[in-house]
Formats: C-alpha cells, structure tokens, sequence
C-alpha cells in the first residue's frame, strides 16, 4: 500500500479539474448505446430541504438533495445550507470562501464559530475532510459537483461519528443500474462568474465507478473579492463475490480566493492591526489530496466498511491584515471501521472504531523563535508534531410493538477515546422514540468531546511571543457538550409533513488561552465559563398539489453567552417550488434576526453585530429535451429585491445578481 500511496503522490500533480470536466461533457457523446433507461423525472422536488430523519438511536439529521442544490442556485456547501433550519453562515464573497472561519463558514444552532478549531467537523463519505493542525473546516474543500446529498447531523451522535459536537456529512454520486450516466452543467453570471462542472456515474456488472470535475471563477462584487475554485473527484468499486466489495477514491482541491475587506476601514498601505499590510488586498490558497481504499461486506442484515486515508493539503495568506503572509500545511491519516447488524430479532448494534493522525508544518512572521522567546517579527518554520485521537463506539438498539398502532424503540450507546496528548475520555448516550405508522416523538441525550487538537501547538509557534515556555498546551482536557432534544415527526396527511424538536445543548471546559499579548506569558487552559444554548425548531412541508410543493422552517435560539457569534434569535426560510405551462420554478426566502459575526476566538473577542435581514432569490428553467431527460435552461436570480445585507461585519454582500446556464445528460 506504501507503494501505491507513493505513486499516486507523483500523479496528483497532473490531475486537472476543468480538464476532468470537458472530458466528461465529450465522453458523453460516445455513450449514447450504454445509457440508462431513466425512469420519468420528478418534477417537483421538495424546497429548502429534502427531508429530517430519526434514526434507531432517536438522533436527528436533516438532508440536502442534489435536487435542492439545483433548485437553490448553490455554488458551494454554505449556499446549499444558508436556508437549511437550524443552520447559519458566513462568507465575504459571492464564490469562495476566503479561510476557514468569518470568510465562509457554516454554524449549527450557535455552535461552529470557536478558532482555532472548531466544534464542527465536516466529512466526505464519512471521511474527514478539514484543515487538520489548525482543526476546523475549510468550506472550499468540498464541493458540490457529483454530490448526492449532505447531511446536517444537529448534536453529537456518537454512532455517527466523534470529537465533534455537531457534523455534516457530503455523500458522494453512485451508479443504481447498469449503464453510464453523465451530466454536464454550465453557466456564467454576473461579475463574471464562470461555472463548468461535469460527473459521470457508471456501472458495469460487478464494476461501479463515479468521475466529477469542475472549475468556478468570479471576480466578486468588489475589489479582491474574486476566486477560482478547482476540483476533481472519483470513486471505483469491484464486487468481489456476492457479499465483498473493494474500491478505492480520491478527491483533488485547489482554491485561490481574495479578501475583499472590512469595508469600515479604507485599503491603503497604512498598518492594520499588528501588521504593516494593506486592508482588502489578502489573498488566500487552499489544497486538499484526498486517497482511500475501502473494503466492505454485506451478509444479509450484517454489513460492514474497513476504510484507510490519507489526505494532505495547505491553507496558505498572503497580505492578511491579522497574519500576513502565513504558510499552513496538513497530512491527515487514518481509518474508519463500521459494523452493523441484528443481534437478534428487532434489535440493531453499530459498533467500530475511528482513529486519526494529524501533523504538518507552518512558516510565518514570527515562527522562527521557540514559544516563551519574547521576541516580534522574528519569521521562520515549525514542524507540528502529530495528534492522534482514537475512539472505539458501539450502540444497541431494540424495537417493541406496544399495540398494533404503536412501538418505542430505546436506545444506549457510548465512545471511548484515546489520545497521545491528552486523558481518556468516554461519552455515553441514550434515546427512546415512540413509533407509528404517521408518528414519531423522540427523546435524545448525547454527551460530545471535542479533543484539543494540534492548533494548541500550533499556536504557540504561529504566536512564540505570546505564550510563555510552559503554557500548558499538553495539560489540557477535552471541551464537553451535554445535548438533550426533544421532537415530533408527524405526516399530518400524505401531502403534508411536519417537524418539531426543542433542545438544549451545555457547553463546558472550553479551552482557551490567556489572550493576546507580547509578554511571552499567555498559558492555555479550560477556563472558559459554562454556557447553555436552548433552542426550537419547526419545519412544515406540504405538497399543495402534483405541480407545486411549499416549505417553511424556523428557528429559535437563546444563549446564555450574550454575545455568542451566528447564533440569531429568530431565523426564518421558506421555499416554493412548482410547475406552470412547462417552465420549473423554485423560490427560497430567508429572515432572520440580527446577531453577532466574526470568530468567538480562543482568547478574548469582540464579536461586531450585524443588522436583521431578509433575502429572496428564485430560479426558473426549462426542461429541454434535446439536452436529455433531465436536461434544462435556467436563470437564476439571487437577492431579488436588492436587499443590503451581510453575515460579517464590514462586508456587504451583493445587490440582485444573475445567473445563466444549462444542463446536459446526454
């Protein structure tokens, strides 16, 4: 495998996206004979959201189809989840998203927004795809194109996955029949924006594979504001007998993204906060190499994944206003393994074990001196030696019919973790859900750990000036949540679905560090005061006839942290989508209220509030045969009424802007 791993490296370099794309548009024209016989296209697909699900373990997740990223214009993860409950964003751009926190982000109900780490992690096809030493995610290494779906799991969900208190989850396209399908999408848009994404899904008798590539360029609403995203992604699968399937994927990501800056100060070559850089001239550079091989089984209702990875990658500035010029660089390594299956009639076990390895290095300003060194400006480079946290899970779950119209299904589980820097920990949970035929009410608790990961080391060599010799980073304990939620699912009739849940999430042994400063005496620890975040959400969705289908959600919010970053009052989405004399539309709104933005940092913070805002765009396309059975033209107009808005402080983001393009699966 070391050898493999060794070759690929040599051929990661040659892989290009938009080449990947423009092959996938003309393999198309040659598979015509080989295409699958598709079933007729559903018209109406639901708006906003696919749907929310309980699983055996009374844990909720809310799904984002394919199909809702078409009909929401969505460039990227944060546009396919701005209108999504219980979801909040940030972004400076229209395209890109400029690093991994205030300059595009996604939050889920007020959590997200710690740095550096984060206690959101986000994962393709269960894998984790993050920047590694500064431990949190960076929404430009997923994209969208050949995605299936996204999952939004809301809470820690231990049979899920683990170190995180919330996750989301993108899951690639496969092949469901023999045949090749292909589908190629195009548009441009105001500021110059250009879209070419293309995949292709395919399956030949015991032979399943998936390509997709794309590339995205906009010069942004202002001045460095402009971004190119490239990507290219696959996935081959062989059945080796009837119960074993070996494959292997990778994912390819490069990424260059401006800043335009905080509009609040003027861009001139006078100093911006520690450093002599110009405001709204940064530039940032991202990259991800993704290699997994998997081997998977399914005996009856037993079924099991052993899969190993490696992913390597950098997040790089330049001309930061807070970093200057900063080098980043990742390798993240480990496996995953899951098992399922019934222990006996009605009862379900999940059970595996994670493990992951992160290191890299860094080069900066004042990288060069050894952290407790009392010295400004010094630059240099730093190895960062590798965290590794492993956790073994197991679940067990049992179904009793009560009645012939109800059941409850209980639940328990825990995560053990393990780590070489850190104490052994373990979290437990437990659920009950009521079951019937239309109904579902469902209790959950669920502790979540977040480990400290390798940005404590890390920060000590970005900041040596600020943080004594023995600051504690390796003494430090895992930051805990305590989730409980309570909910109802209710097919009120076959045309109408309803969702409610109320939850209460309590934050404790946050660690922090002492603040900034240039006495060389700043210690971590895990200080941070206890704080609660309460909350409700609803969700209806009503199919008003075989044309058009109606969507409304909201969510509330309560923190006891008053100045807790992206968590709103009150946020409100709602969505239409239908069918008139052969042209498709899809309308989306959102409102919600003011709140906090910018990083809730490991030190001290001043979160800036921004202003309540309502935002309304919509979508219009028609299907056009000639382009296949589920090709189409469309035009997408964002911010309908030219609304003034913006998720960070100081950054406005666009007036009305337009889209045009077109899809083809030929």
């Amino acid at each position: 495998m070391k050898s493999q791993y060794r070759m690929t490296d040599r051929v990661r370099p040659q892989i290009k996206p938009t080449a990947v794309a423009i092959a996938i548009s003309f393999m198309s024209s040659g598979m015509l004979a080989q295409q699958i016989e598709m079933p007729p296209v559903v018209v109406t697909a639901s708006p906003i959201i696919d749907s929310n699900s309980v699983d055996p373990f009374s844990g909720f997740s809310t799904r984002v189809t394919d199909s809702q990223i078409k009909d929401l214009g969505a460039l990227d993860l944060a546009a396919a989840l701005r209108m999504t409950p219980g979801v909040q964003i940030s972004r400076y751009n229209e395209v890109g998203s400029y690093s991994g926190d205030r300059g595009g982000n996604v939050f889920i109900r007020g959590l997200g927004a710690s740095r550096p780490g984060s206690e959101i992690k986000t994962y393709l096809d269960d894998l984790p795809v993050y920047m590694g030493i500064w431990n949190h995610p960076l929404m430009d290494l997923l994209p969208l194109n050949g995605m299936k779906s996204i999952d939004i799991y809301k809470g820690p969900q231990n049979q899920i996955s683990g170190n995180n208190f919330s996750s989301i989850n993108l899951l690639s396209k496969r092949a469901v029949r023999d045949g090749v399908e292909t589908e190629v999408n195009a548009s441009v848009g105001s500021f110059a924006t250009r879209v070419l994404q293309a995949n292709l899904v395919g399956r030949q008798g015991e032979l399943d594979y998936s390509l997709a590539g794309g590339q995205m360029e906009s010069n942004g609403a202002r001045t460095n504001a402009d971004a190119r995203l490239s990507n290219a992604m696959g996935r081959i699968a062989k059945k080796i007998d009837s119960a074993w399937t070996i494959g292997a994927q990778f994912l390819a990501v490069n990424n260059q993204v401006g800043d335009p800056g905080d509009n609040r100060w003027a861009t001139s070559s006078s100093a911006i906060g520690p450093y002599s850089f110009s405001n709204g001239v940064a530039r940032n550079d991202s990259e991800t190499n993704l290699l997994a091989a998997f081997l998977a089984h399914q005996h009856g209702d037993w079924k099991g994944e052993f899969k190993i990875y490696e992913n390597k990658g950098h997040n790089n500035l330049s001309n930061d206003p807070d970093w200057g010029t900063f080098v980043s660089n990742f390798k993240m390594t480990g496996l995953r393994w899951r098992e399922e299956f019934s222990p006996w009639k009605n009862g379900k076990f999940i059970g595996g074990i994670d493990h992951e390895s992160v290191s890299g290095s860094i080069t900066g300003t004042h990288v060069g001196p050894a952290a407790g060194t009392n010295t400004f400006g010094t630059g240099g480079s730093a190895d960062i030696p590798a965290f590794r946290v492993t956790s073994a899970f197991a679940g067990l779950s049992h179904h009793i019919q009560l009645s012939n119209t109800w059941g409850i299904q209980p639940s328990i589980g825990v995560r053990a973790y393990s780590s070489n820097h850190y104490e052994s920990k373990t979290a437990p949970n437990a659920g009950v859900s009521f079951i019937s035929e239309t109904t579902t009410v469902y209790a959950n608790y669920a502790k979540g750990l977040l480990y400290p990961g390798a940005e404590t080391y890390t920060l000590t060599r970005a900041l040596p000036f600020a943080f004594s010799a023995s600051n504690g980073w390796d003494t430090l304990s895992p930051s805990q949540v305590r989730h409980t939620e309570m909910g109802l699912k209710w097919n009120i009739s076959s045309q109408t679905n309803m969702d409610l849940s109320v939850f209460q999430d309590v934050i404790s042994d946050r660690y922090i560090w002492s603040g900034f400063n240039t006495n060389a005496t700043g210690v971590w620890s895990n200080s941070f005061p206890t704080y609660r975040l309460r909350g409700a959400e609803a969700s209806v969705k009503h199919e008003i006839n075989k044309h058009w289908t109606a969507f409304i959600g909201a969510t509330l919010l309560d923190s006891s942290l008053s100045n807790l970053p992206y968590a709103p009052k009150t946020a409100v989405s709602v969505g239409v989508n239908g069918k008139i004399a052969g042209y498709r539309f899809a309308f989306d709104a959102q409102h919600q209220s003011g709140m906090y933005s910018l990083t809730q940092d490991r030190g001290s913070f001043s979160p800036n509030a921004v202003s309540s805002m309502t935002v309304a765009n919509a979508k219009i396309s028609l299907p056009v045969k000639a382009l296949g059975n589920k090709g189409e033209v469309y035009a997408a107009v964002n911010n309908i009424f030219n609304s003034s808005y913006q998720y960070n402080a100081g950054y406005p983001m666009p007036g009305r802007n337009l889209r045009v393009g077109l899809i083809t699966n030929l």
